[in-house]
C-alpha cells in the first residue's frame, strides 16, 4: 500500500458540501492501493459544521491538524457582525445587490491583502507539518483539494522541496469565478500568476466539472490539455438507506444546500405564483422544504410568498439527516447560479440528488452541464431560469403525477451507477500513479 498526503481545508468536522469529495477519496482510495494520510486544520472558520461525518473517517486513517490564523474575525469587526455570523451567505451577492460602506472596505481588503484567499494564514504551519509527515510516513504522492486555493500553494511548496508527484484537485475554478473577489490589477496580477504556477507545476489536475478545465485552458492556452482530468462529483450509495416508499399528505419539493447571492429561487417562486392563480396548484396541497443555509435576502422571500405557509424552513443539519430529507420528499428542487459560468457549473449535489432517485426540477440553463447530466440519468426536468412558463409546465406535471399517483419517472440506473463515489476514488488513483 502506497502513502498519499491529501492537503485539505474542507475536512470533518466540517460540514457541507466541499467536505464530501475529499472525504469519500478518503474512504475509496484504500481500495485501490492509496492509503491517504489527511494534512488539516486544528480550527478552521467553517460556514457549517457536521461532527457526525467524523465517524466516516475509516478507523485508522492518520489526520495531522495544524493551526491556521484565520481573518474572519477582523471581517465581522469591520462591518459590525456579531462573532460566529455566517460569512458567505451574507457577502457573496448579486452584482445589483448593494453594499453597506464598511462591506466596501472590507471586500477592498480581501481583494487586495488575502491572496490567494483568506486562508493563507495556514500556509507556514501546513507545509512545515507536511514535511514533517512525507519525512515519517514515506508518502509516495500528494493530492490536494481547492478551493481554499491557498491548499494548492501549500502542496505546491511540498512538491518544489521533495519532487513528489503532485495531484491538484479543484472543485471550482480559480481566478475571476463568482465566488473570488474582484481585484484591482496588482492583486490581481499576483493571483494570476499563482494560479498559473499551479496549473503549470502540477503534474495533474483533477476538475470536478469539465467547465474547470475549460476556464483553465482559456487563460492559458499553452497547457497541455492532456493534464487536466474530469473526476466528476458523485453519491454514495451507502449514504441512502433503502427506505419504503410512503405517499405524502402534501406534494413535497426539497431543496437541500445554500441559497444567497446568484442562487435564488425566485423563478420558481414565480412558477408556482402562477400555477396557484390559475387554479393548476392548491396552496394547502404544497409543502416547500428548504433546508440549510439561507442569506438575508432569501429569508426576505420566504417571508413575503404569498404561499408562505406551505414554506418549511430548516436549519443546517448534519448530512444523514438532510439525505433523509431528500428521500421523504416527492421531488427535489435544484437551483444553479446565474452567472457568466452558469452552463458549465455543476454543483455537487447535482449528484446526491440523482443517487436518491427521486425527480429533479432543475433551473439552469437548458443547454449546459447540469441538463446533460439529468438527461442522461433520466432524472430530472430542466427550465432556464428565466423561462417562468417552462418552470410552471414542470411543476404541474409533477403534481399531476403525485395527485394520481401515477409516476412516470424512470432513471436510467446504468448512467446513474457511473457517479458512484468509488468510481472518482478509482480514477484518482489512476492519476497518483501516473
Amino acid at each position: 500500500m502506497k502513502n498519499v498526503l491529501i492537503v485539505a481545508y474542507y475536512f470533518p468536522p466540517s460540514g457541507g458540501p466541499g467536505v464530501q469529495r475529499v472525504l469519500k477519496h478518503v474512504q475509496y482510495l484504500p481500495e485501490f492501493g492509496w492509503n491517504p494520510i489527511v494534512l488539516t486544520v486544528s480550527n478552521g472558520e467553517f460556514p457549517a459544521r457536521d461532527e457526525s461525518l467524523l465517524a466516516k473517517i475509516p478507523t485508522g486513517t492518520i489526520v495531522e491538524r495544524t493551526h491556521i490564523y484565520e481573518p474572519y474575525d477582523i471581517y465581522r469587526l469591520v462591518t459590525g457582525k456579531k462573532k460566529g455570523t455566517p460569512i458567505d451567505v451574507n457577502t457573496i451577492k448579486k452584482d445589483d445587490q448593494k453594499r453597506t460602506f464598511k462591506e466596501n472596505i472590507a471586500e477592498l481588503i480581501r481583494a487586495t491583502l488575502f491572496i490567494p484567499d483568506a486562508r493563507i494564514g495556514w500556509l507556514p504551519t501546513a507545509v512545515k507539518a507536511g514535511m514533517e509527515i512525507i519525512n515519517k510516513h514515506n508518502i509516495e504522492a500528494i493530492y490536494s483539494s481547492s478551493p481554499p486555493y491557498t491548499c494548492s500553494l501549500i502542496a505546491r511548496n511540498l512538491k518544489r522541496k521533495t519532487g513528489l508527484p503532485w495531484v491538484a484537485g479543484f472543485r471550482d475554478p480559480w481566478t475571476d469565478f463568482l465566488t473570488t473577489p474582484k481585484r484591482w490589477f496588482l492583486p490581481k496580477m499576483i493571483d494570476r500568476r499563482l494560479e498559473r504556477s499551479v496549473f503549470t507545476e502540477a503534474d495533474a489536475v483533477e476538475s470536478a466539472w469539465e467547465g474547470i478545465t475549460s476556464d483553465a485552458l482559456g487563460k492559458y492556452p499553452d497547457l497541455p490539455p492532456e493534464k487536466f482530468h474530469y473526476v466528476p462529483n458523485g453519491f454514495d450509495a451507502a449514504d441512502f438507506p433503502e427506505t419504503q416508499a410512503v405517499r405524502t399528505d402534501k406534494f413535497t419539493v426539497t431543496y437541500t444546500g445554500s441559497m444567497y447571492g446568484r442562487r435564488t429561487p425566485a423563478s420558481f417562486f414565480a412558477a408556482l405564483e402562477l400555477l396557484i392563480n390559475r387554479g393548476v396548484v392548491a396552496a394547502d396541497s404544497i409543502h416547500l422544504r428548504f433546508v440549510g443555509r439561507f442569506g438575508a435576502e432569501i429569508e426576505e422571500m420566504f417571508a413575503k410568498a404569498s404561499f408562505r405557509d406551505a414554506i418549511e424552513v430548516i436549519s443546517y443539519v448534519t448530512h444523514e439527516e438532510s439525505v433523509r430529507y431528500l428521500q421523504r420528499s416527492d421531488v427535489l428542487l435544484m437551483v444553479v447560479d446565474e452567472a457568466k459560468e452558469s452552463k458549465e457549473i455543476v454543483p455537487g449535489k447535482v449528484f446526491e440528488y440523482i443517487g436518491v432517485q427521486k425527480p429533479i426540477i432543475a433551473l439552469a440553463p437548458t443547454d449546459g452541464a447540469v441538463a446533460a447530466h439529468l438527461r442522461e440519468t433520466r432524472c430530472g426536468q430542466i427550465a432556464d431560469q428565466s423561462d417562468i412558463e417552462g418552470c410552471a409546465a414542470i411543476i404541474a406535471d409533477f403534481y399531476q403525477q403525485w395527485q394520481t399517483n401515477e409516476w412516470t419517472f424512470t432513471p436510467n440506473h446504468a448512467e446513474v451507477r457511473k457517479y458512484e463515489r468509488r468510481e472518482g476514488a478509482r480514477t484518482l488513483s489512476e492519476l497518483l500513479g501516473k
